[in-house]
């Protein structure tokens, strides 16, 4: 059963993220659902806000090893370069939120 609200609250999690959050290549904003990353992200993340340990330079941290392919998987970026710095904050700020409101 706990698995199972887990799952669930990773879900919610991941439409939250994927629903506000974007990548910007040449001036397109491609949100995270739209580019199959938000579940990802959400899975990485998740065990910060169980173990309270949520903070900027973890999630910064997990944001550089999200690795994105680009060009048919030619070359691959982190997803931390690809976010514009607004997004990194709003998704910091959206993920305290979820903490607190857990």
């Amino acid at each position: 059963m706990a698995n199972s609200n887990t799952t669930q609250a990773i879900e919610a999690l991941a439409a939250e993220i994927g629903e506000n959050i974007y990548i910007d290549v040449a001036k397109w904003h491609l949100y995270l659902t739209e580019a199959h990353l938000h579940t990802t992200v959400a899975e990485q993340v998740y065990p910060l806000i169980e173990n309270n340990e949520l903070n900027e330079d973890a999630i910064l941290s997990i944001l550089r090893q999200i690795q994105v392919p680009l060009g048919g998987g030619r070359l691959k970026v982190a997803l931390l370069e690809l976010l514009p710095m607004q997004c990194q904050v709003s998704l910091i700020d959206l993920l305290e939120e979820y903490q607190r409101n857990r």
